[in-house]
């Protein structure tokens, strides 16, 4: 369990760093948030404080990385200029947000299949492929597992 932040307790950004971090653990920390989303540590934390606004681009990784796509319509409804004009922050519950992340992994299983396809097409596995199959592991199959398994939780509780 990473430790918490106090200062950047409220941020949305921290907060899905966190809940991402249950099933990568790379993302407990900001080096290694920084380390898989490619950007500056400084300017993450910057972000998770508070003191800089991210730009629209970085909203995009910090969602794919964190698989929660609900930071995009945060990012519209409360930092965009226009879209503070135009859009609504959507609330989102535990039951709509493990659904929206299921959705959201759905999406990714084309590029799953066809990286498994091109991996496993000689018959031989080589050490790049091998490290390829474990992000493939880590980053679809776990988010797929750690979604089924929090909505039939949820589907119990109703």
């Amino acid at each position: 369990m990473p430790k918490m932040a106090t200062k950047a307790s409220g941020n949305v950004f921290y907060k899905a760093r966190i809940e991402a971090s249950s099933w990568n653990e790379r993302l407990s920390s900001r080096e290694g948030a920084a380390e898989e989303t490619g950007l500056d540590r400084t300017r993450l934390a910057y972000i998770e404080l508070n003191t800089v606004n991210p730009h629209p681009e970085e909203v995009l990784i910090l969602s794919d990385t964190y698989n929660a796509p609900e930071l995009c319509n945060h990012y519209c409804a409360k930092v965009c200029p226009l879209g503070i004009k135009t859009v609504a922050e959507v609330e989102v519950t535990e039951l709509e947000k493990a659904v929206l992340r299921l959705l959201y992994a759905f999406q990714a299983l084309p590029k799953v299949r066809e990286s498994l396809i091109e991996i496993a097409a000689n018959g031989v596995i080589d050490d790049n492929e091998r490290s390829r199959m474990e992000d493939i592991n880590v980053k679809s199959f776990f988010i797929l597992k750690f979604s089924f398994a929090f909505i039939s939780l949820l589907g119990t509780a109703i």
